[in-house]
């Protein structure tokens, strides 16, 4: 059994987690539950190591990150594997997962020192400047879809800046984040600074929240649950970072070359099965080429090879659980009641694990359950347009914010939408998401904060401002 990991102890916990392998349905690690007393136990491990990590300068800090983010290089497969294991991802995502981490934790090693305040020339003379100091013991709440890069995301920028961090991942799979505490001790990273508690959400995640000697919560999930954190924690004036749902749109005119976009269309929707805040899950398609790009996709998305995540050739594995499973099933038999056609997909494989072929739905428009609500599988809605500020309409009508993609070769029309569009990250041209170096974060109700870049340092530091009389 996993034991947790609170300073450089290794506790049992109160109960445990059976870990299950989404590709064959049967469990194949067991993980220990932290209890409340563990928690507070995690969070004062954190508090004590806050007063000598914090006073490390920046130069040392990053030192021992680097030598944590080589380690992660060298156990790059493990993980990886694990990963794959764990989530039911394909093992050569999961291997370009595990190296971003590496890179995440190497990038802000790098960073931190170059992370500088400002001088400022004040009406009364002297000298003014600013100072970014860190907060103290972070809670790190993070999802079961990309569990060890999501966790890195936050982890390396908080402990470059200071901070010490209590790690709360999801139940479905916490073994990434026990390995990667393991390594972070293995490089130097003192006992205390990093801990992780796996344990029921509703339990220990709302104590971490709640800890009156927690100074900040960076979260990323549902938007039903970031909503109750956000409650909890104005309790305490407590700083929040949300990175929650989405219903993501790619939006799609016909003066593009319709066969490649319909490759990637189908990467930024099936990719990690669909559960993937990202995901492209709304497709709008100018009417003049509608047809033609729907036989495109979908003969793409029928042709995707859906399987075991540890074969090479994979390019889709399982959901995460039966209840996932179920609940992308229950949406494709929403969307035909409500209007849609499907035009391929939402099979079962005969054979164990929680497999679901890819759907495409088409006919979608507004108001409709499918079109509004994030799935969170395979499960892509084609919609029509005819006119740009259609398209934008359709694309800004939900609740969300986070992420789209718009192709086309009018470079005025595109500057036009991009900056119409409600969306905290937007790919023209692209498909891509992420990028280590720049922000990541959504708009509206899909979330508060930004992560990755220089921009994540500002999230996990508090801005002072030192004034010296010089008369």
């Amino acid at each position: 059994m996993q034991k947790l990991l609170i300073g450089d102890r290794r506790p049992v916990g109160s109960g445990v987690i059976p870990v299950v392998e989404p590709a064959t349905g049967e469990v194949f690690a067991e993980v220990a539950a932290a209890s409340a007393a563990d928690l507070d136990a995690a969070v004062a491990a954190a508090r004590n190591a806050f007063a000598t990590w914090s006073k490390l300068t920046a130069v040392a800090r990053g030192e021992i990150l680097f030598r944590f983010a080589e380690l992660v290089y060298a156990h790059a497969e493990e993980l990886a594997v694990l990963e794959a294991r764990n989530v039911g991802k394909p093992i050569n995502d999961a291997r370009w997962e595990a190296n971003h981490v590496a890179e995440t934790i190497r990038y802000y090693a790098g960073a931190i020192d170059k992370f500088f305040g400002h001088t400022i020339s004040v009406k009364k003379g002297g000298l003014d400047f600013t100072v970014h100091v860190p907060l103290g013991v972070v809670g790190l709440i993070v999802p079961w879809n990309f569990p060890m890069v999501i966790a890195t995301w936050k982890l390396a920028p908080a402990l470059a800046s200071g901070n010490t961090v209590v790690l709360k991942p999801a139940s479905l799979t916490p073994l990434t984040a026990l390995r990667l505490g393991e390594l972070a001790l293995e490089a130097g990273v003192p006992p205390g600074v990093l801990n992780v508690v796996p344990g029921r959400g509703a339990e220990i995640g709302q104590q971490l929240v709640a800890h009156p000697d927690v100074a900040k919560i960076g979260f990323t999930g549902e938007t039903a649950t970031g909503r109750a954190i956000m409650a909890t924690a104005a309790q305490h004036i407590k700083r929040v970072g949300l990175e929650l749902g989405g219903k993501s749109p790619n939006i799609i005119f016909a003066d593009v070359d319709l066969e490649l976009v319909a490759r990637e269309a189908a990467n930024s929707v099936f990719a990690n099965a669909g559960q993937d805040c990202c995901a492209r899950s709304r497709i709008l398609i100018e009417r003049a080429a509608h047809e033609p790009f729907l036989e495109a996709f979908v003969q793409v998305t029928e042709n995707l090879v859906v399987g075991d995540p540890l074969e090479e050739q994979t390019q889709m594995g399982p959901l995460i659980s039966a209840r996932q499973r179920e609940i992308s099933e229950s949406y494709i038999e929403i969307g035909q009641s409500e209007g849609t056609r499907r035009l391929c997909g939402g099979q079962r494989l005969p054979r164990a694990g929680f497999f679901l072929t890819p759907a495409v739905l088409d006919g979608g428009r507004p108001g409709m359950r499918v079109v509004e609500e994030e799935i969170f599988g395979p499960v892509a809605v084609v919609m029509t347009f005819d006119t740009e500020e259609e398209a934008i309409e359709l694309a800004n009508g939900t609740i969300y914010g986070l992420s789209g993609s718009l192709w086309t070769n009018d470079l005025k029309r595109g500057l036009r939408v991009a900056q119409a569009l409600r969306t905290g990250v937007l790919s023209v041209n692209s498909s891509t998401s992420v990028h280590l170096q720049a922000p990541f974060g959504g708009m509206k109700q899909s979330g508060l904060g930004r992560e990755l870049g220089m921009h994540a340092l500002e999230q996990y530091t508090e801005v002072r401002n030192i004034y010296f009389e010089t008369r």
